[in-house]
């Protein structure tokens, strides 16, 4: 005879799969036999660049590899991703102390909240954000104060605001520049008020780096740890998932703070057993070798972006360039929700776009558009909403 099979109250407290939802509608739409621009994603397009993909190849005929790697991952590929934010940010880190090598950036941001946060400490996190924030707070059984990320301050939190009650009890704070979904850029000078803050409350910070290669109009995105003090009281968060088009390799690092790097890898001890060493040896070529794949990489959302806001002119909707990212944050026009918007132009445009509210309340009145389909395909997107005679 059965019985009731039920899951732990820790599974039950996690917030619904934004994107898996999204991803659903879409893939409904699909199966009708539309013909479907998915623009809701941050899926990269384009594939790994070939002589990432050659050393792999590589390298997975080495016998070496062929056995466990070593727990907390090879000392080469700390050293490779130490001397890109040497190279490109002035960076200086520690590969053994100052670097923690993680299954995607994704992973260490749900990990981090479970090495910091117990039931009851409060957790600072970006209105709109990365919906895989509150997961690891949900898991941690902590609470979140949300910090809105407002057009009047160019979608940056303005810490003044968060109520002095919560702040005795917050461990923890999400950053995430250029930002998912704004696609709001950091300045040095808000970061010198972040390592300031973070001190005064003693709350460390998650700087989620994940687009820090994407920057546009000849500005290189600003990295929280060129910041003086960053060190002292964060990590860094970095992907080889949008900058090197390695989404489905899954190779992140966390960076900076030596303590919280410490805890990081202890977790990971627990859950994992590194990655393939196949693909840190990619992953290191990709760091230490010729740059140019990113530079074109760049190029081309770039000038995705500029056709793209071409053809929203042309239609009459307005909205700011990103700054970076690869991603455009859209006002939604008068009358709809984001939801009742985003889902308009999937059933009468078949173009999905991801509704603000999905990334926190502050998040309403927009949608999320991701530069990750051809200029022609984004031009026709636009084309098939202008259609409907919205703007």
């Amino acid at each position: 005879m059965s019985f009731p099979i039920l899951p732990a109250e820790r599974l039950r407290k996690l917030p619904e799969q934004f994107f898996a939802t999204l991803v659903a509608k879409a893939n409904a739409r699909i199966a009708l036999g539309r013909d479907v621009i998915n623009l809701g994603q941050g899926n990269p397009d384009l594939p790994t660049p070939a002589p990432i993909v050659a050393s792999l190849q590589r390298a997975a005929e080495n016998p070496a590899y062929h056995k466990y790697p070593p727990f907390r991952g090879f000392p080469f590929l700390k050293q490779a991703v130490a001397q890109r934010y040497g190279e490109d940010y002035g960076v200086e880190l520690d590969p053994e102390t100052e670097v923690a090598i993680l299954f995607g950036g994704k992973t260490g941001l749900v990990e981090i909240s479970q090495c910091l946060l117990n039931p009851g400490d409060v957790c600072l996190v970006p209105d709109p954000g990365y919906p895989d924030y509150w997961s690891g707070v949900a898991m941690a059984e902590a609470e979140m104060v949300f910090m809105p990320l407002l057009a009047k301050n160019s979608f940056l939190p303005d810490y003044s605001q968060l109520p002095s009650e919560e702040l005795g009890r917050a461990k923890l704070m999400f950053l995430n520049y250029p930002n998912n979904p704004t696609s709001a850029t950091a300045t040095p000078a808000f970061y010198e008020e972040t390592v300031a803050f973070a001190r005064q409350h003693g709350i460390v910070v998650a700087s989620d780096f994940a687009y820090g290669g994407i920057g546009f109009d000849g500005k290189r995105p600003v990295s929280f740890l060129e910041t003086p003090g960053a060190k002292e009281v964060g990590v860094e968060f970095y992907t080889m998932s949008k900058t090197y088009n390695m989404a489905g390799w899954r190779v992140g690092f966390a960076l900076g703070n030596r303590e919280v790097v410490s805890m990081l890898n202890l977790i990971q001890d627990h859950y994992y057993c590194s990655l393939f060493g196949g693909i840190q040896e990619a992953a290191a070529e990709a760091l230490t070798g010729p740059q140019n794949s990113v530079a074109e990489l760049v190029a081309t959302y770039e000038h995705r972006r500029d056709a793209l806001f071409v053809a929203l002119e042309r239609i009459g909707w307005k909205a700011d360039k990103p700054a970076g990212s690869f991603f455009c944050w859209l006002p939604v026009p008068g009358g709809y929700t984001s939801i009742s918007f985003a889902n308009l132009l999937l059933e009468q445009a078949d173009v999905v776009v991801a509704p603000g509210s999905g990334f926190g309340a502050a998040g309403e009145g927009y949608v999320r558009l991701g530069l990750l389909a051809p200029e022609e395909r984004l031009v026709e997107a636009v084309e098939r909403i202008g259609r409907l005679g919205l703007f």
